[in-house]
């Protein structure tokens, strides 16, 4: 019987995948090996613990939302780079539920990996508000604002946590105006 052999990005595909489908905190060994035919102590053989996936997860969740933001804001600048952003972040959280759900709890600055994986959040949002004539400092804040809006929003919808009849996106929309109309405020400041 021929060995199957399975790469470690294909682990962490599969794994983000069934994260997404059963939420992360129903995530097992058994379960990803069982997806991806082999038996559980073959996972080993990649990954030390369960908890080493999930940090996985959390670094490709953060990777592939960094490349989907950057591909929304190329052609544009200024506060439609800004919407078109926090759309694209928003997005990508409600639709894999499970991998944001690692990109939160599993976002660690207990190592070099960890901390860059959230960087490019940062790094986006300096980039689109540099040009706008807004100080480092008010900026620095800017991005806090931004990450908490983003991050607090999405984690409440992934939770069914509104339980009124307004459109949800109207919602997004109107805080994202709110919020894009709070940083306006700061320019030449």
């Amino acid at each position: 019987m021929l060995k199957k052999h399975i790469s470690d990005e294909f682990i962490i595909e599969t794994s983000a995948r069934l994260a997404n489908e059963v939420g992360l905190e129903n995530l097992s060994l058994k379960m990803i090996a069982k997806e991806l035919g082999i038996k559980s102590p073959s996972l080993y053989n990649h990954f030390a613990s369960l908890n080493d996936i999930k940090l996985e997860i959390m670094n490709y969740g953060w990777r592939n939302v960094g490349e989907k933001m950057i591909d929304s804001i190329s052609g544009v600048t200024g506060y439609e780079a800004l919407r078109n952003m926090c759309r694209t972040y928003y997005e990508y959280a409600i639709e894999n539920k499970g991998v944001f759900t690692a990109m939160l709890w599993y976002n660690m600055y207990d190592n070099e990996e960890n901390f860059d994986a959230t960087k490019r959040l940062h790094e986006i949002i300096f980039q689109i508000m540099r040009p706008l004539n807004i100080s480092e400092e008010n900026i620095k804040h800017s991005v806090r604002l931004t990450r908490g809006f983003l991050e607090g929003f999405s984690l409440l919808v992934n939770n069914e946590a509104f339980g009124d009849s307004l459109s949800i996106d109207e919602s997004f929309d109107l805080s994202m105006e709110i919020l894009i109309h709070g940083v306006k405020s700061l320019e030449e400041k």
